[in-house]
C-alpha cells in the first residue's frame, strides 16, 4: 500500500471540493425532492456501511440500501461472507464495493454472478487508483465528493425516471449533510496545519493530508497494521519513542483493528498524557449518517489537537 503518494495532496483539491458544495447548492434549489417512481425502491447493496450510508443519503426514498458489514465492531478486512451475502449481491440493481484489496470477498461475490442489468460501483476503480493504493478513500474528502457523484450516476442509471429527484438529493447531500464536515476540515487546517500526530494504521493518512497534519508514525508500520502483517521491531521502537518523547500531539487509533502492538502504543499514549482519538472504518453508531459520523470524529480530533497544543 503506497502511503506516501497520498500524504500531501495540493490544497487546491480541498478548495475544489468546497467549491463543489457552493455550485451544487444552487442546483438543489431548482430541483424537486419528490420522486416520480411508482415501483419499489432500487435495491442497492454495499459491501460496507461506509459507502452504504452515502448511498442511503443519496438515494432517499428511491433506494433500498443494504450494507453487508454494518457494525463498527467488525473488521471489514477480515469479514467472512455467508450465503445470504451472495444472494443480496445477486439481487442488487446497484452494487458498491470499495475495491483496492480492501474487500476482496465482495468483489469475488460479484464476479460469481454478474447479471447485465446490475450497475457496479468499484470505488478504487472509479477514482482511477492503482492496486496497492491506500484503500481508505472515505477519509479523503475530495474522493468522497467524487464517489458521491459516481453513486448518484449509478442510481440514475437504475432509475432514470427519478433522475431529477436523485440529482437534487446529491446536491442536498453535499450542501447539507457534508456542510458541517467540510467546515470542520477547514477549521482544523486553519488552526493546526503542520501539527505532528501518530496513528495506529493507514486510515489516518488520507484524512491527515486533507487537514494538513503530519503523520510521524513510520509508514511501514501503518501499512503493516492495516495489512495484518508483522510490525518490525525498529518501527515499533520508533513509534514508542515518538510517544514517550511527546513528539506527537495526538494518537489516532482505529478501534476496529487493535492488534497487541496497537494496544501497547495506545496505552503508552494515555499514560504519557497524549490525547487518544478513536476512529472507525464504518459509521459509529451503525445507524449514523456518513456526515454525522465523520463530523463527530473531526470535532473530537480538533479538541484533542487543542489539548495536545496546550501541553
Amino acid at each position: 500500500m503506497d502511503l506516501d503518494r497520498h500524504s500531501r495532496p495540493p490544497c487546491l483539491a480541498i478548495a475544489v471540493a468546497l467549491g463543489i458544495l457552493i455550485v451544487m447548492a444552487s442546483v438543489a434549489g431548482c430541483a424537486s425532492l419528490g420522486p416520480t417512481s411508482r415501483v419499489p425502491g432500487v435495491q442497492v447493496v454495499a459491501a460496507e456501511r461506509t459507502w452504504g450510508a452515502v448511498a442511503s443519503s443519496l438515494g432517499g426514498s428511491v433506494a433500498t440500501v443494504t450494507s453487508i458489514v454494518q457494525s463498527p465492531g467488525v473488521d471489514p478486512h477480515s469479514y467472512e461472507p455467508v450465503a445470504a451475502d451472495a444472494r443480496a449481491f445477486a439481487d442488487a440493481r446497484v452494487a458498491i464495493v470499495n475495491g483496492l484489496g480492501y474487500d476482496t470477498w465482495a468483489s469475488q461475490l460479484l464476479a460469481a454472478d454478474s447479471p447485465p442489468e446490475r450497475v457496479t460501483v468499484d470505488v478504487g476503480a472509479a477514482l482511477g487508483l492503482p492496486d496497492g493504493a491506500n484503500p481508505h478513500r472515505w477519509y479523503a474528502p475530495t474522493d468522497v465528493v467524487r464517489v458521491a457523484s459516481v453513486i448518484t450516476d449509478a442510481l440514475v442509471r437504475a432509475a432514470p425516471q427519478d433522475a431529477a429527484y436523485l440529482r437534487a438529493r446529491h446536491a442536498q447531500f453535499l450542501r447539507g449533510e457534508l456542510g458541517a464536515y467540510f467546515r470542520a476540515i477547514a477549521q482544523i487546517r486553519d488552526r493546526h496545519a503542520g501539527a505532528p500526530i501518530g496513528a495506529s494504521e493507514s486510515i489516518a493518512v488520507p484524512l491527515a493530508a486533507s487537514l494538513g497534519l503530519d503523520v510521524l508514525t513510520p509508514a511501514a508500520m501503518l501499512r503493516a497494521v492495516s495489512d495484518g502483517t508483522d510490525v518490525s521491531s525498529l518501527d515499533m521502537a520508533t513509534a514508542e519513542r515518538q510517544i514517550t518523547h511527546r513528539e506527537i500531539r495526538v494518537w489516532v487509533v482505529n478501534t476496529q483493528n487493535t492488534t497487541p502492538n496497537v494496544q501497547i502504543l495506545t496505552d503508552l499514549a494515555r499514560s504519557t498524557g497524549i490525547p487518544v482519538v478513536p476512529m472507525t472504518e464504518t459509521p459509529d453508531p451503525g445507524s449514523a449518517t456518513f456526515g454525522a459520523w465523520q463530523t463527530r470524529q473531526l470535532r473530537a480530533l480538533a479538541v484533542a489537537l487543542d489539548q495536545g497544543e496546550e501541553r
